[in-house]
């Protein structure tokens, strides 16, 4: 039987322990010192270094595209995540973990996964499907025959998948998501208003003006930055209509997916989706209008969960206190 439960995710990594539910959720990140190889801090605190470290220390997000990028870095994070979890890291009997994988992850990526897993500490690895997860976390009934349809998209990548009897009926997986948009805003405000800005300040527009779905176009936030030009820092104001319109490609290839997915629904159960609808899940699905867009899409009703950031482990958790009733859905 399982003890942990992992959602090992591009921007956040969280863990769900049996009995006590979701213990951690910390930002994916490592900073290392160059010169020794010393670990200086990982999680929020490492996070809050990227775009601030001095030339000897280096903070990166090891996971990419929701596969592991650095396996070293992930193996070090990793190891540090299971010692909060597990203080005293000399328990006899190695924890069995339970780990979300994207539905499109390659032979490759998943050994690289497993292999990450056992290394910071783990015993048996089983994996299970994201979109999967999200499901069961969402609270949809995936062992019955009735499909159920979740788009879950993170940091890394947009899971979609329609899911029945326990299984993927229909899945599409989009190495497209939330940490795709930051990168698109940064080049979008080099580009248009020669001013350079880290990860985190494009993050922070995403989130207070970013949109998928006409709006308040004329809504604007204040970006600090350093100035291209003269090479001093300066204030600039965007606003929602420009930062709606340089994120349109990679909100509509979602768009797009969710479509690709429902054209290969068998069509006895596409009519379980017409009277559901579907379920977003994700820190991305947070993005203001991306229901409306896909609503509109789709013209089918979308929800989005109570607390989607945390939708895929609480199901990895749900599994893990229940192993009996998902073991189909669990890959040893």
């Amino acid at each position: 039987m399982a003890d942990i439960a992992i959602d090992l995710g591009t921007t956040n990594t969280l863990i769900h322990v049996r009995g006590k539910g979701v213990v951690l959720d910390e930002p994916s990140v490592v900073a290392i010192d160059r010169a020794t190889g010393e670990v200086v801090a990982v999680g929020l605190e490492a996070r809050r270094m990227i775009g601030r470290t001095p030339a000897g220390i280096e903070a990166v997000r090891p996971m990419r595209g929701g596969a592991i990028s650095d396996v070293d870095r992930v193996d070090i994070m990793l190891r540090h995540f299971l010692s909060r979890v597990h203080p005293k890291r000399s328990f006899r009997r190695r924890p069995t973990v339970l780990i979300t994988a994207p539905s499109g992850i390659t032979e490759m990526e998943r050994r690289a996964l497993r292999a990450g897993i056992i290394a910071a500490g783990a015993g048996h690895v089983s994996m299970i499907a994201q979109p999967i997860a999200a499901a069961v976390g969402a609270g949809l009934p995936i062992a019955t025959p009735r499909a159920s349809m979740v788009v879950n998209v993170g940091g890394g990548t947009t899971e979609i998948g329609v899911i029945a009897l326990s299984g993927i009926v229909a899945a599409s997986s989009l190495r497209v998501a939330g940490q795709d948009l930051d990168e698109v805003i940064v080049s979008f405000v080099r580009r248009h208003h020669n001013l350079l800005i880290g990860e985190a300040t494009a993050e922070s527009i995403k989130l207070r003006i970013g949109s998928a779905f006409p709006g308040d176009d004329g809504e604007t936030v204040a970006v600090k930055g350093r100035d291209l030009l003269t090479g001093v820092p300066t204030t600039i104001h965007v606003s929602a209509g420009e930062i709606r319109e340089c994120i349109r490609e990679q909100v509509q290839a979602i768009a797009a997916a969710v479509r690709s997915a429902l054209q290969v629904t068998p069509p006895e159960l596409a009519g379980d989706i017409i009277d559901d609808g579907i379920v977003l899940t994700g820190g991305g699905a947070q993005l203001r209008g991306l229901s409306c867009l896909l609503g509109q899409d789709t013209q089918l009703a979308i929800r989005l969960d109570d607390d989607p950031t945390t939708t895929v482990v609480r199901g990895a958790g749900e599994v893990l206190e229940h192993m009996p009733l998902y073991r189909e859905a669990v890959v040893a």
